[in-house]
């Protein structure tokens, strides 16, 4: 069934970006900032627009609203999830989103830094984009695409089922979460209210991809604790824990096991946080790969290089603590094939050619599906992820939401 759409997306789109929702990964409160319910709040009122009764923001900063079944078939309820906040890495503050209409195929230059350049040469994807509206923000800021690229095509495909009751689906949750970026995103997510069978994230990059493998994920503290003395009188008594895990993170291999030197399958392990004086100091890395067997291999060489360092430190002790953050989630989606079937049908429905592929990080599906949500990843448009130099085509925004569309009617077709 072919269906004509009269696209919001876009306008969305544009509207979400300008409200900062950044995240904190030190924060100890949930949401992390209070500023990602300001997003929220805009998005419960447009759905209340449309006509979605029970959409409403709790007090942990998650969107829950339900577009009711039109169809007398037994359909499983799905849910669709995007997350509102921005990452901690670049500013999301006064983000101001340009478009770049009938894209040429060459560079763009942001104008209020024209030493951010988007370049095709960097950004391959983009060769692909010629003759489409591209997005972007000024230079100063992310633009956030990632995610409000997703937030928007959701919000698109809910206002066409609210104003073609004639296309039939099941009953269809609709789920925003804050915090995803500080790997928090689902940890208050009220599932027996959720109530919905599968899911899907729409939190991915190129058009027509459909990802269902992510990293494993650990997090992974060492911390040292040291012996300080007084530094004219240090000689033979003094040993800093700030040299010891100078040393451990010197000795990380450089060719490999980092993210800078990997690729596709290739896992790695990445410092993100130092801190610490002579008596006592710390690194955080996050550990990542597609088994959990890779995962405790890559974390024993982490402790080896640990342990061989603290031989130079005998009067020192050092402890690695690993934990847990989320799992690949191909072990869950692999007893559920027809979850991946159907998008890949969808997506082909919208146009486009479907591309199965792996994340080379996690979503807020990876824990979901863990959760009892079987919950593979949909393309967004987004790109540059993280970084001044976001980006994201009209088109691909329109494009997500078709197939969000017809992933629903497919759901609907096969009861």
């Amino acid at each position: 069934m072919s269906i004509s759409v009269q696209h919001t997306v876009t306008k969305r789109f544009l509207r979400y970006v300008q409200i900062d929702t950044q995240s904190d990964p030190m924060s100890k409160t949930f949401p992390s900032t209070e500023k990602q319910k300001d997003l929220g709040r805009v998005l419960v009122e447009e759905l209340l627009e449309m006509g979605i009764a029970d959409a409403h923001l709790d007090e942990h900063g998650y969107v829950y609203a339900t577009i009711p079944a039109n169809t007398d078939k037994d359909v499983p309820v799905l849910c669709f999830c995007s997350h509102v906040d921005t990452s901690p890495d670049s500013s999301g503050k006064g983000v101001k989103p340009l478009i770049h209409k009938n894209y040429d195929g060459g560079d763009i230059t942001l104008p209020d830094d024209t030493t951010q350049v988007i370049s095709p040469d960097n950004y391959p994807p983009l060769k692909d984009q010629i003759g489409n509206d591209i997005v972007t923000a000024s230079g100063t800021t992310l633009l956030g695409a990632d995610n409000k690229a997703g937030v928007a095509a959701i919000m698109d495909a809910a206002h066409f089922f609210m104003n073609n009751k004639t296309v039939k689906h099941g009953k269809i949750r609709i789920l925003f979460t804050p915090d995803e970026e500080v790997g928090r995103g689902v940890e208050e997510v009220d599932m027996q209210k959720l109530g919905a069978d599968f899911g899907y994230t729409i939190d991915g990059a190129e058009r027509g991809s459909i990802e269902d493998e992510t990293f494993s994920a650990d997090g992974a503290t060492i911390r040292v604790k040291g012996v300080s003395q007084h530094p004219g009188f240090a000689k033979g008594k003094m040993e800093s824990a700030i040299k010891a895990i100078g040393e451990m993170v010197a000795r990380l291999p450089k060719d490999r096991l980092s993210p800078e030197s990997t690729e596709g399958k290739e896992g790695f392990v990445h410092p993100v946080r130092m801190e610490g004086k002579v008596e006592e100091a710390s690194v955080t890395f996050i550990v990542r790969d597609f088994t959990d067997e890779k995962l405790a291999d890559h974390e024993n060489e982490l402790r080896a290089i640990m342990d061989d360092v603290m031989k130079g430190y005998p009067n020192s002790t050092a402890e690695l603590k690993v934990t847990e953050q989320y799992r690949n989630m191909k072990k869950v989606l692999d007893k559920y094939p027809h979850v991946v079937d159907y998008a890949v049908q969808a997506i082909r429905r919208a146009g486009l050619t479907p591309k199965k592929s792996s994340i080379r990080g996690g979503t807020d599906g990876s824990r979901l599906s863990f959760m009892g949500l079987p919950c593979p990843n949909i393309f967004a448009g987004e790109h540059a992820f993280h970084s001044k130099h976001e980006w994201v085509s009209v088109q691909d925004m329109q494009k997500s939401a078709e197939t969000i569309i017809h992933l629903c009617m497919i759901w609907e077709e096969n009861a």
